[in-house]
């Protein structure tokens, strides 16, 4: 398939792992090695659709997926599985009726998709090449036929999709209504109950809190904890066992002079009058324009201030045509020609090259020369000791580590022989970032993995630091004793019981609102609180002093005068009354039809999208085409709520 592209030999150093990592959960859905594969006796099926199946495995190594590119919390990772399966079971679903009813996928397509969607196999618009392309998928233990394969389905899929969105009709009625729904306004007065101001009128018993705690135990778990021995091998701490003297430092020049080796250059402004997208009847008078401020700078005139002012180059034009200095090969042949002919202070004439009329300044000139001993010593010294400390710190590592693996007690001993401390954690959360290392994911889950006595990979969790850790304990989770929480659940009581208080006091309120006829203020005296208004605020906006509009969407239906339940926002219980109403200014509404109708469309082909797919697999299972197993879908699931 990518025999599409023009190939270019260019060595590939390295390309993100992130290559394959995507946006759409649907689509990491068919990344994972052995989709559409049936299921043996140690990966249960969870559905079949059509000949394909989506096992275990499969689910499994998505959700990894997932959690890897942070698209879902692992604390969440429950409640997603039964979404995720249906949104697998789904897709699948779609990308079999595609197949069903003709639809195919052209290697164009294939190819146009691929490389819209992942660019980075694309240098400069040139395929990186088939080695490099098979070397990214080898990382995900995927082929270049099975890969292509699977995007193969992911296309049909979108274009039964876009074949059921077609034809989104948005009427004129729906635009008013929407126009009318974004742009109208309502002000509001409002009072507030403040359940911290009620703290001191509740109080919380024993009993409650002992009722509290066996009504929601399991939400009391002491984390596993477990204790290991950190060594930190510190970039600072090793490069003060170095020093380099003049000697080493000057063989080092000697045997690296080409480093240090500066071709030809100069140092030059310019002026650029350009030529391109202009039609040719213009070539004269900007070519005249160009011989005016050549003129000029030839009397005296200032080359930066008009360069400023005329040079229509957007890198050099603010510096006053400042280039800095260019080497052979940097520019195009006119311009270099005439730059390296010039000699300090000259300026040129009119350079015609394909952007347009420049005007050379060369400010100074400099031959090829090896930069002195002198010039590069404490460049060299940085460099020097800067690799030798990286070469210490990483032989250090890995002796300390090859003993640690033979006797954590010698491993230990070595490290204290090389002047790094090693330091003792006790009981730690391993989901909390560690002392001296912060937070490093992935050393802490090496960490996590280990059994007592073992050493976890050499790690490089900073720049300047390199790390492992040799368990010593593990305390398991558990149960928490009601006297280990015990304070904070008579922090969580005592809030519930000042809400419970707070709300009590709101409703109060409201009924004596309506009996005093809508009078907000009344009753705001009598209960010693202050009555505040909103400015006026959209659906989309914020009531200011409250909280999101969406906590009021009622205030939009009332009318003025209207008092609304209480409302709930931030811990806060507001009585609200609508003071004001201001309708939305059809004379604006052609402004903004383009993009209102853009969102409705939007809105109702997400609806129909949603309704087709629930449809679609309500068929395919009718028809016997998609089969869920349930069995399998409830272990998958309850294996995550374990």
């Amino acid at each position: 398939m990518f025999d599409l592209f023009r190939r270019r030999d260019k060595a590939v150093r390295y390309l993100l792992t992130a290559l394959l990592v995507v946006v759409a959960l649907s689509m990491v859905t068919y990344l994972i090695p052995g989709s559409g594969m049936m299921g043996g006796p140690d990966d249960p099926i969870v559905a079949e659709i059509g000949d394909e199946a989506l096992t275990v495995h499969e689910v499994q190594r998505t959700l990894q997926t997932a959690m890897r590119s942070q698209q879902i919390p692992s604390q969440l990772v429950d409640v997603y599985v039964p979404e995720m399966i249906n949104q697998m079971i789904n897709e699948r679903a779609v990308a079999y009726e595609a197949r069903r009813m003709g639809f195919r996928v052209t290697e164009e397509e294939l190819a146009k998709a691929i490389q819209s969607t992942m660019p980075q196999l694309f240098e400069n618009g040139q395929f990186v090449g088939r080695d490099a392309y098979a070397a990214v998928l080898a990382q995900q233990n995927l082929s270049i036929p099975q890969f292509e394969d699977n995007f193969r389905k992911q296309l049909l899929m979108l274009k039964l999709q876009n074949l059921v969105l077609e034809g989104v009709i948005v009427t004129p009625e729906e635009v008013e209504k929407a126009f009318r729904q974004r742009n109208e306004k309502v002000k509001v007065s409002y009072i507030v109950l403040n359940p911290e101001k009620l703290r001191s009128q509740v109080t919380v018993t024993p009993a409650e809190i002992a009722d509290y705690y066996e009504k929601n135990k399991p939400a009391f778990q002491i984390p596993e904890k477990r204790s290991f021995d950190l060594i930190v091998i510190d970039e600072a701490q090793v490069a003060q066992s170095f020093t380099i003297n003049d000697e080493e430092l000057r063989k080092l020049y000697e045997q690296n002079q080409e480093r240090y080796r500066v071709p030809e250059r100069v140092r030059a402004r310019h002026i650029l009058l350009k030529t391109t997208d202009k039609p040719k009847d213009e070539i004269p008078a900007i070519r005249a324009k160009a011989e005016s401020l050549l003129k000029q700078i030839q009397s005296g005139g200032d080359f930066a201030k008009l360069a400023r002012e005329y040079s229509e180059d957007p890198g050099s034009a603010t510096k006053g045509g400042e280039l800095g200095w260019i080497t052979r090969g940097q520019t195009v042949k006119n311009f270099e020609q005439s730059a390296f002919s010039l000699k300090p202070g000259q300026v040129s004439g009119i350079i015609e090259t394909e952007y347009g009329f420049h005007i050379i300044q060369v400010e100074e000139k400099e031959e090829p020369h090896v930069r002195p001993f002198s010039e590069v010593k404490s460049e060299l010294a940085a460099e020097s000791k800067r690799q030798q400390t990286y070469d210490k710190m990483q032989t250090i590592a890995d002796e300390v580590h090859a003993a640690l693996i033979r006797s954590p007690e010698e491993g230990r001993q070595l490290a204290q022989k090389y002047g790094v401390p090693v330091t003792h954690v006790s009981d730690t959360d391993l989901s909390k970032p560690i002392e001296g290392i912060g937070n490093n994911p992935d050393f802490q889950e090496a960490i996590r993995s280990l059994q007592i006595g073992q050493v976890t990979p050499i790690a490089q969790p900073a720049a300047n630091k390199l790390a492992m850790a040799v368990l010593t304990g593990i305390k398991p989770s558990r149960q928490a004793e009601l006297g280990e929480v015990e304070s904070e659940i008579r922090e969580t009581v005592l809030q519930q019981k000042a809400m419970e208080l707070a709300r009590k006091r709101a409703a109060e309120a409201e009924e004596k609102i309506q009996a005093a006829g809508g009078d907000l203020r009344k009753v705001a005296r009598s209960m010693g609180l202050e009555v505040k208004t909103t400015p006026d605020f959209t659906r989309d906006a914020a009531a200011e002093g409250i909280g999101p509009a969406s906590y009021l969407a009622e205030a939009f239906e009332k009318e003025v005068g209207a008092v609304l339940p209480p409302v709930t926002v931030d811990n806060q219980v507001f009585i609200v009354k609508v003071a004001g109403k201001t309708p939305a200014d059809l004379t604006q509404l052609a402004s903004q039809r383009e993009d209102l109708v853009s969102s409705i469309r939007t809105a109702k082909a997400r609806q129909r999208d949603e309704l087709f797919k629930d449809g679609l697999l309500t068929q395919l299972i009718k028809d016997g085409k998609v089969k869920i197993h349930d069995a399998a879908v409830k272990r998958l699931i309850a294996s995550y709520r374990s």
